[in-house]
């Protein structure tokens, strides 16, 4: 039985509902102005995994883009949420409720301050974090039980504004990294569907470790300098304000 049970079904689409059947969901906003900024970073790997599977993202339905096809022998809907980022559960929930899918076979791919830039993480379920979009999610699904895919865009650094961090612009060589990144977030939930969560884990949860931006390395070598010998390197302190940094158009 589904996540969500719907009293009926257009015959049309009869064959997309069941227990063989994932939504894959990139959260992101909508728009050309957010298109290569961090918080985007699952629609860019949703965009990966169409053109690698060879499903359009483009019918209208669940105020969401979606795409409808085929990973190996189950059948999959791709969903790009329209409701700008902090009401992305709307048309999670929606596409669930209708093609009555069970939880874990709803996949978020969404971005992950917390995570260094570049790199992915693959979990089977979990709390939401400071990310407002997963809030969203977590609150319409009613449950944290659902694989996630987490692409690092690291944290804010210095004095910069967690806003400015997540749909600011990037830097010409991040871009590089974070496209790397989009491509293997796409692997990550291809495999999910094709090899399970736990065969997807062990693939993508060990991977080596990002190279760092130019800028990153900086700041780094800024930061080592005058410590003791054998000191590590400090580490970042991630600021949780992911609601304080709602804004009116509920993006971020």
């Amino acid at each position: 039985m589904g996540l969500f049970r719907r009293d009926r079904q257009d015959k049309k689409e009869e064959r997309f509902a069941g227990d063989n059947t994932y939504v894959i969901v990139g959260l992101g906003n909508p728009g050309a102005e957010y298109e290569k900024t961090r918080h985007n970073m699952g629609f860019r790997a949703l965009d990966v995994l169409s053109s690698d599977a060879g499903i359009e993202i483009r019918r209208a339905k669940f105020h969401a883009l979606l795409g409808q096809g085929r990973i190996k022998d189950a059948k999959v809907i791709l969903v790009k949420p329209q409701t700008y980022m902090n009401n992305s559960g709307i048309a999670v929930r929606e596409a669930a409720m209708y093609y009555d899918v069970p939880s874990c076979n709803v996949i978020v791919i969404y971005d992950d301050i917390d995570l260094p830039a570049a790199s992915i993480r693959v979990r089977k379920s979990g709390g939401p974090g400071t990310h407002n979009g997963m809030k969203s999610v977590v609150q319409q699904l009613g449950t944290q039980d659902f694989p996630r895919i987490r692409i690092g865009v690291g944290a804010a650094q210095g004095d910069e504004d967690l806003v400015d961090r997540v749909i600011g612009k990037v830097p010409k060589e991040e871009q590089a990294l974070l496209d790397k990144a989009a491509v293997d977030a796409a692997k990550a939930a291809y495999d999910i569907v094709a090899l399970g969560i736990d065969m997807a884990m062990n693939r993508h949860n060990h991977a080596a470790k990002p190279k760092k931006t130019k800028k990153e390395a900086e700041q780094a070598a800024e930061s080592a300098t005058g410590d003791s010998a054998g000191t590590a390197d400090p580490q970042i302190a991630v600021d949780p304000v992911g609601t304080a940094a709602d804004n009116e158009q509920g993006n971020v």
